[in-house]
């Protein structure tokens, strides 16, 4: 059967409107829904004034988002002025069309979290973007700017500059960042308000895993980051997807980076590269086309429980 054109905005525009600080319940909704109506603390409170965002969204020119607001320290939410410069609604990049969810195959994971860290020394961002698989949905994001901890302040200062200053974001990190081992607590905390990993109970994410753009992220990255940091690396990063070895497994095609795979897929880029946030967004809109076209998301590599520095790569063909 031929799948309808259905407009979805309406739809996406109730569920941005609710307020991200407030953990509540719809009683209309069937229970099985109970997860998707948790809404984490992850970003600042909306108010009606981003409803006429959401419904424009469409027609306005591309903003980019407010990098306060990912972090939920936006004080500006109604000011006109700052809201007719920065996007404060996920969906303006994140929108699924209808029509795409007929070649959709039924997954064994129910949420995918795409995460794509910034900082070759120390992490410098934290980005994740949270998609159900079923709907491809954007669920909501966490974002964290991340303060180094084995530099000095002048060396941080020069890094920052470096990495952010020429996107003009420099102010904002230098308001917002914390330390690596904070970030993770906070983040512990979103997860686990979406039921997707348990402190008490530890172990792997519950029905949801993380996507990457490769393997550094958490093969290489995270582990130097928690030794750095003086902390175990955390259980839930034991194992991930990476898309590279999705689409070349999928498309037959090799891509060794997201802005080859967008290439071949037609598919824009938004935002600025390296921009942890906006990265994690475009993979995202790689993730959502896979899942549009019918590609199966399975697990591609695991970390060893027993000795973490061993990684088990399970595709045999794959991006090395």
């Amino acid at each position: 059967m031929a799948c309808a054109r259905v407009s979805l905005s309406q739809f996406f525009l109730l569920r941005s409107s609710v307020p991200s600080s407030l953990h509540h319940s719809i009683r209309t909704a069937p229970a099985a829904s109970t997860r998707k109506l948790i809404v984490s603390a992850s970003v600042s409170a909306m108010n009606f004034s981003s409803l006429a965002e959401a419904a424009s969204s469409k027609t306005d020119r591309w903003r980019p988002m407010c990098l306060y607001y990912t972090q939920g320290k936006c004080t500006k939410i109604d000011d006109a002025s700052h809201l007719g410069k920065f996007n404060h609604n996920y969906l303006v990049d994140l929108q699924p069309d209808a029509s795409e969810l007929c070649k959709l195959r039924p997954q064994d994971i129910d949420y995918l979290l795409v995460l794509d860290l910034e900082g070759k020394v120390e992490i410098l961002e934290f980005p994740v973007v949270m998609i159900e698989t079923k709907t491809m949905d954007f669920v909501d994001s966490f974002h964290r700017f991340v303060r180094p901890t084995g530099m000095s302040e002048e060396r941080v200062g020069q890094y920052i500059d470096g990495k952010y200053g020429k996107m003009g974001v420099d102010r904002v990190w230098h308001d917002t960042a914390i330390l690596f081992k904070d970030a993770l607590e906070e983040f512990e905390k979103w997860m686990t308000g979406h039921q997707l990993w348990n402190k008490q109970a530890g172990g792997s994410l519950h029905r949801a895993a993380f996507v990457t753009c490769g393997n550094w992220d958490l093969k290489t990255k995270i582990p130097q980051q928690c030794k750095v940091s003086k902390i175990r690396t955390p259980s839930y990063f034991m194992e991930w997807i990476n898309l590279k070895d999705i689409y070349l497994n999928f498309y037959n095609r090799r891509a060794t980076g997201m802005r080859t795979m967008m290439r071949q897929l037609g598919i824009p880029l938004l935002g600025s590269h390296h921009l942890g946030i906006d990265d994690a967004k475009n993979i995202a809109r790689v993730l959502q086309r896979l899942l549009a076209d019918g590609a199966l998301l399975k697990i591609t590599a695991r970390r060893s429980f027993a000795n973490p520095s061993d990684v088990e790569f399970l595709f045999k063909n794959r991006i090395v």
